[in-house]
């Protein structure tokens, strides 16, 4: 059986904290990649509300279009009727 001397114990100390800077590391990586994530879905959902905004905008003119073609339909419609002289 191998004894354990201190050599042998800082050495596996040793490779735990190279492992624990790694993680470190990667975790700190992680985070930066989030919060670049977590910007980019603010700026899509700003786009996505921004398109809201234009089709409620397309959607009311269109309604308007659509009243006044309705009244021009029943004036022509109207007109079918009166006497022309």
């Amino acid at each position: 059986m191998v004894e354990v001397t201190q050599d042998l114990i800082y050495e596996v100390l040793r490779k735990v904290q190279t492992d624990v800077s790694s993680l470190k590391d990667n975790v700190r990586e992680l985070r930066q990649d989030n919060v670049s994530i977590r910007n980019h879905l603010h700026m899509l959902q700003g786009d996505v509300n921004n398109l809201h905004g234009t089709v409620g905008q397309i959607v009311d003119r269109l309604e308007r279009i659509e009243n006044r073609l309705d009244l021009r339909e029943f004036a022509e419609a109207q007109a079918r009727f009166e006497p022309h002289p």
